[in-house]
Order: C-alpha cells, then sequence, then structure tokens
C-alpha cells in the first residue's frame, strides 16, 4: 500500500486551501471552492476564511459575493452547519447532505408543538404553516424572523426549547425559517447589521438566486465525496462521515463510484482520487490566522497531521476550532482579538524566528483590517488560549 505522510498532507493543504502565499486566490469565489465551502455559522468565520485564502480582498469583497452577485450562496447542510457555498456547488450539498437535517428539524419542530398543547394532525399542521411563511415570505420580498411572525398568527405560535434556566419560547416563525433553510426554501441574505452580525433577513431561495435542478440525492452525494475528497485528500471514510454527518452506510454508498486508491496514513489505512496520487513538491514557508470554526481546522475527523498536541488549547469543550496560528500546515498556536481590538498570540512550539516575525506582521495586519469590528464567540465556546490572551 502507497503510504503518504503527514507532511505531504500538510503541503496538500497548503496548496488545494488556499492557504500558501503562492498558491491564494484572487475570487472570493474560488476562497470558497478551495474547501469546498466556507464556515458560515459565525458570519465573521466566512469573512475572515475567505481573506485568509486571497489576495487582495477586502470584507466589501466577500458581501459583494454574498449578496451582489450571489455567487456565494448560505445554505443549513452538512452536519447542520450553515455553510457559504459557492453557487454551483450549493445545490449539490442541499441534495446529498440537507435531507437528514431537514427530517430531524421536522421532528422537533413537532415534538415542540405537541409539548406546547397544539393538537390535532401536526404533520398537516406544520405543512400549512410552511405554506403561509412561504407566501408572506415571497409577497414581501424578504423579511426577519420577528416579521415573519406577525404575517399570520400560525406563525406567531410560541414553542419551548430546552428546559430550566436554558428554556425558551422562540416562536414558530423561527422554528421554521430553520427547517425551510435546511430544505433549499429560503435563504439567508444581508444581516441587518455589519458582516459580524447573526441578525439575517430572510428571502425564498427561488427569488433569491438560481440553483438549478436539484440533482439526485445518491448522485448528489458522490459527487460531495469527490469534490471532498479533491480538498481534504488522502483522508479516510470517517472524516468524510464526520465532515458531512452522513452514516457509515451512507458514506461508504457515496464513496464506492469513485476512482480511488488506498494509501497508508501514518498507520491508518485512507483513501485518494486515482487521479490524485502524484507526490506535491514542498512549499514556500507560510503562516496564516485562520479564524474559529475554519474549514481547515474542521476539515477531519483525525486531524493530528495538522493538530498535533494542542487540541485541549486550541479546541473548546465539544470539538470546536477556535482561531489558530499556521506555520507550514502545522496548527502551531492560537490567537485572540483582545477588548481594546489588538490580535494578540500565542505560539505553543517552537517556529523559529523568522516564522514568528511573519505571524507576527499578520497579527499587526489583522489588527487594523478589523478595526473597530469586535469578533466574539459564536457557536463555540472560548478556548483556553482565547481566554489567557484576554484576561
Amino acid at each position: 500500500m502507497h503510504a503518504i505522510s503527514d507532511a505531504e498532507r500538510r503541503a496538500r493543504l497548503g496548496r488545494r486551501h488556499a492557504l500558501a502565499t503562492e498558491h491564494r486566490t484572487d475570487a472570493v469565489v474560488d476562497a470558497a471552492r478551495a474547501v469546498v465551502a466556507l464556515h458560515g455559522t459565525d458570519p465573521a468565520t466566512t469573512v475572515l476564511s475567505a481573506l485568509a485564502r486571497t489576495r487582495d480582498a477586502t470584507p466589501a469583497d466577500v458581501e459583494q459575493a454574498l449578496y451582489d452577485d450571489r455567487s456565494l450562496v448560505r445554505i443549513l447542510s452538512m452536519r447542520r452547519t450553515v455553510f457559504a457555498a459557492p453557487r454551483d456547488v450549493a445545490g449539490t450539498c442541499l441534495a446529498a447532505a440537507s435531507d437528514v437535517v431537514a427530517a430531524e428539524q421536522r421532528r422537533l419542530l413537532l415534538k415542540s408543538l405537541a409539548e406546547a398543547g397544539v393538537s390535532g394532525d401536526l404533520d398537516a399542521w406544520v405543512t400549512r404553516a410552511e405554506q403561509v411563511a412561504l407566501a408572506a415570505i415571497e409577497a414581501t420580498g424578504e423579511v426577519t424572523s420577528t416579521e415573519l411572525s406577525q404575517a399570520d398568527p400560525i406563525l406567531a405560535t410560541r414553542v419551548q426549547i430546552g428546559s430550566g434556566r436554558f428554556v425558551a419560547t422562540p416562536t414558530v416563525a423561527s422554528r421554521l425559517l430553520t427547517l425551510l433553510s435546511a430544505e433549499g426554501s429560503v435563504v439567508r441574505t444581508r444581516p441587518r447589521g455589519t458582516w459580524t452580525s447573526t441578525q439575517f433577513r430572510w428571502a425564498t431561495m427561488s427569488s433569491w438566486c438560481d440553483l438549478g435542478e436539484r440533482p439526485d440525492p445518491v448522485v448528489a452525494a458522490t459527487e460531495l465525496a469527490r469534490l471532498w475528497f479533491a480538498a481534504y485528500g488522502p483522508a479516510t471514510l470517517d472524516d468524510l462521515q464526520w465532515w458531512t454527518g452522513w452514516t457509515k452506510t451512507r458514506t461508504r454508498a457515496a464513496a464506492a463510484p469513485l476512482d480511488t486508491v488506498e494509501v497508508d496514513l501514518d498507520g491508518r489505512p485512507g483513501l485518494i482520487l486515482a487521479d490524485d496520487t502524484e507526490p506535491v513538491e514542498p512549499l514556500e514557508p507560510w503562516v496564516a490566522l485562520l479564524p474559529a470554526l475554519d474549514p481547515s481546522s474542521m476539515g477531519w475527523k483525525h486531524r493530528d497531521f495538522v493538530l498535533g498536541p494542542h487540541r485541549e488549547r486550541v479546541f473548546d469543550v465539544n470539538g470546536n476550532a477556535g482561531p489558530t496560528v499556521w506555520v507550514d500546515g502545522r496548527i502551531v498556536g492560537g490567537w485572540a482579538q483582545r477588548d481594546d481590538g489588538e490580535v494578540a498570540f500565542t505560539l505553543l512550539q517552537d517556529v523559529g524566528a523568522e516564522a514568528t516575525a511573519a505571524v507576527e506582521r499578520r497579527a499587526a495586519e489583522l489588527t487594523t483590517m478589523l478595526g473597530d469590528v469586535r469578533l466574539k464567540a459564536r457557536a463555540r465556546g472560548w478556548t483556553v488560549v482565547e481566554k489567557e490572551l484576554r484576561s
């Protein structure tokens, strides 16, 4: 069995993920394509991940791709995570991975309605509520969750989520938007605030952009697996299963039609696309400061070849990556933005004077770029490194 070293995997990452200096992209959409799709649960991640992979892009360029050109589309897909996907990839993601998410969201909504005392045929109730919501959004063009809840009494129905001091009582409108998003019927449009805001407006997908005919789910799953192996391979089926949120059976079925070759990954059996087996050349030294939940930090279940021994310091207790410092394909530290706006970092291993100086320059550049923007820990917890740097 052919062996591929961790060093070669890191060299592939620098190229494929557009992180090495000479492999950065000019267009924001190409930065997303390099990693299949950018994470979007925290809107700041989408912007900062795109900027880390482009030569001269600004937050305004990312906003243009999302809201004007609409070459990037926010979707709720793999692992019930929001992604900003290239338009031609978004339909594949929705067809291949969102059905499980939508089914789970529908089940949770039905359960919440029953617990709230809504009686009768709850499946029919949800179907009617979806129709009312889509009609209201279509009539208005774009709405916030609050505006949608005021459009019809059925959408103002309150349900209970959680219990004890963690209880919330959102409207059905807000829960429906999550369900409709997973189904690909609605889309998050421009936020009400800055590029870090999570308060989105919503539109119907059909009015926002044309994703084309939804592909067959089985065909789409294989295509998504191919895209992932091209960006993240060589890797294991465990890694693909984790990234997609599929079952083991579905993962194997999706990968089976691909022309792949078995490889040894430091003692763990992996796969690589058959047309991607040629060795890659070493790269010039490079550094990057990647945001929390960046695709390169979250791309694999088995991350030791990039993460080394630093998991407890730069990931939160739930396994979410915080802001990380990268040198030549390794996570070597973490960073945080302090309350005064300064981007500070900690190196967890010796990387040499030149790499340290390059990280210092990048931190200073990021401080200037962020300006008055303040980053928060959204959809995750603060990491140990962040807490130390911010204390």
